[in-house]
C-alpha cells in the first residue's frame, strides 16, 4: 500500500492519488484509490463517483466486533467488491472515506490490506496531525506531493520527515504543476524526483498528465524499494547490495566504513556502483558525468538498483562541496563518489582532511561511503592517501575468454581491517538481477 502524502492543502494529492491509481489500470493492474481523510473529504467529488460505500464497509458489520472475520485476505477481496468504478479507467476502484456517523477506524482497515491482487494508493489528508499519522503508519511506502511555491515545499519537507520518523520508505516526489524541478527540492537528499506533472485545467483526462503518471508507475516498478526483502544477516551490518560480497562479508559493512573500490575503466565497474544503490537511500556524487547521464545509465541497466540521490560536482570547488554535502547526509546511507579522482587532485592537506571529515561523518550518522577509485597509468597524486585510510579495499579484475563471448568478474579483498586476516576472491555477475515490480500480484504478463 503507497501513501499519498502532503502537508499544504491544495498541493495535490488527491488528484494524483486518482492519476496514478488509473495509470496503473490503464497498464492492465487492478488498483484502488482510497481516501483516509476524515474531515474534508474529497476523493469521491474529484473521481466523480457516489459517496457510498465508504471504507467504513470493510469493517465485518460497519462496526467494530469481535467475532468477524478480519484476515487480511477477505479484507483485501472486499476492498475490490465495494469499490467504486473509475469513469475514465475501468480496472480503477475508488473508496471514499468513513462519514462522520460512521465510527469505522482508517487505522485498523489499513493495516488489513496486504492484497496481492490489488494496488491501494491512499489519499492522506493535509497537515501533520494524528490523521496523517495512521494511513503513513499503514503504509509499505510514501509518495510526497508538493508544487514549486516555498509553502508547499516547506510542508513537503515536514512530510518527509514525519515519515522518516515513523519509518516508513519515502518511494520519491512528484512535483504538481512544474515544467522544471526547483532548486531548493534538488538539494533534497535520498527523496528521488519521481516525475513532473504539468499544469492543465483537466489533470485526470489530459494526454500529457497521464503520460507523466503513466511514466511514474513504470519508475516504481523498476525502483520500488517496498518489495525488497533483506537477507537473513547479522542485523548490526549494512547490506551493500552485492550478495555474493554481502554472503563473504557475514551480512556486509560495518556502519561508518569506507571503502575504496578499485577498477580497470573498462571493467564495467559502474554496474556494482548501481547494485549498491538498492538496499538503502543513497548519495551518488559523480565528479565525471553529469547528472542526467548518471541517471540514464541506472535507468537502463540490468542489475537491481535503488533511487540513488545525484549530484554532478564540477569545477574548481568539488571538494568543498563535496565536505557541504556530508554535512547534509541523512543517518543510515549510501555515499558514492565516482570516480574519486576529481577530489584526489587537490592540495594534499585540504583532501586529507576531507578523508578525515568523511570517516567521522560515516561513523556520526551510521553509513557506509564507497570510493570509486579507477585504475590509471599515472595514479592520482592523493591515491596512496585514499588507500592508507580507507577501511577495505575491493579490487575489480575482468577477463575476456578469446572468444569475445565469456567475460568473467572476480572481486578480491586486498584490505580489510574489521577481519585483518580476511582473504577473498568473489565471483560476480551483472545481468542475472530483474527489476521488482511493486506488489508480488502486480507483474506484466
Amino acid at each position: 500500500m503507497i501513501a499519498i502524502a502532503g502537508s499544504k492543502g491544495g498541493c495535490g494529492k488527491t488528484v494524483t492519488t486518482i492519476g496514478l491509481t488509473e495509470a496503473f489500470a490503464r497498464a492492465g493492474m487492478a488498483s484502488v484509490a482510497i481516501d483516509a481523510d476524515r474531515q474534508l473529504p474529497n476523493l469521491h467529488v474529484t473521481a466523480g463517483v457516489d459517496r457510498e460505500p465508504t471504507l467504513a464497509a470493510l469493517e465485518p458489520t460497519g462496526k467494530p466486533t469481535n467475532s468477524g472475520d478480519t484476515s487480511p485476505t477477505k479484507t483485501a477481496t472486499e476492498l475490490q467488491s465495494i469499490a467504486q468504478r473509475s469513469p475514465r479507467a475501468s480496472n480503477a476502484g475508488i473508496v471514499p472515506a468513513p462519514t462522520p456517523s460512521e465510527r469505522g477506524a482508517i487505522e485498523s482497515v489499513l493495516e488489513r490490506l496486504e492484497s496481492k491482487t490489488v494496488q491501494p494508493f491512499v489519499d492522506c489528508p493535509s497537515g501533520a496531525g494524528p490523521d496523517v499519522v495512521e494511513p503513513l503508519s499503514a503504509a509499505d511506502g510514501v509518495i510526497v506531493v508538493t508544487t514549486a511555491t516555498e509553502r508547499s515545499i516547506n510542508a513537503a519537507e515536514t512530510t518527509v520527515e514525519m515519515a522518516r520518523r515513523l519509518e516508513v520508505p519515502v518511494l520519491g516526489a512528484v512535483l504538481n504543476r512544474c515544467e522544471t524541478v526547483p532548486d531548493a527540492i534538488e538539494s533534497w537528499v535520498n527523496v528521488p524526483i519521481l516525475g513532473l506533472i504539468p499544469e492543465t485545467e483537466t489533470p485526470l483526462t489530459d494526454e500529457a498528465t497521464q503520460h507523466a503518471y503513466g511514466e511514474i508507475i513504470k519508475t516504481l516498478q523498476r525502483r520500488n524499494a517496498t518489495a525488497r526483502t533483506p537477507p537473513e544477516y547479522d542485523d548490526e551490518l549494512l547490506p551493500t547490495g552485492i550478495t555474493a560480497l554481502d554472503h563473504a562479508l557475514g551480512g556486509g559493512l560495518t556502519p561508518g566504513s569506507v571503502v575504496a573500490f578499485s577498477a580497470p575503466p573498462a571493467s564495467q565497474s559502474e554496474q556494482l556502483l548501481y547494485q549498491l544503490t538498492a538496499p538503502r537511500g543513497t548519495l551518488y556524487l559523480s565528479t565525471a558525468r553529469s547528472r542526467a547521464n548518471v541517471c540514464r545509465a541506472i535507468e537502463s541497466t540490468t542489475v537491481e538498483t535503488g533511487s540513488p540521490t545525484i549530484r554532478h560536482l564540477t569545477g574548481a570547488d568539488t571538494l568543498e562541496d563535496a565536505t557541504e554535502l556530508l554535512e547534509t547526509l541523512p543517518a543510515g546511507v549510501t555515499l558514492l563518489i565516482d570516480p574519486i579522482a576529481g577530489l584526489e587532485r587537490h592540495e594534499r592537506r585540504a583532501y586529507v582532511s576531507f578523508l578525515n571529515d568523511l570517516k567521522e561523518r560515516m561513523v556520526e550518522c551510521e553509513s557506509i561511503a564507497v570510493l570509486h577509485c579507477l585504475t590509471e597509468p599515472t595514479p592520482p597524486a592523493n591515491r596512496v592517501e585514499t588507500i592508507h585510510a580507507v577501511d577495505a579495499v575491493f579490487d575489480l579484475q575482468t577477463t575476456i575468454a578469446e572468444s569475445g563471448r565469456d567475460v568473467r568478474h572476480e572481486l578480491s579483498v586486498r584490505k580489510f581491517r574489521a577481519d585483518s586476516t580476511m582473504t577473498a576472491t568473489i565471483e560476480l555477475a551483472f545481468d542475472d538481477s530483474k527489476p521488482i515490480p511493486i506488489e508480488p500480484g502486480l507483474e506484466t504478463a
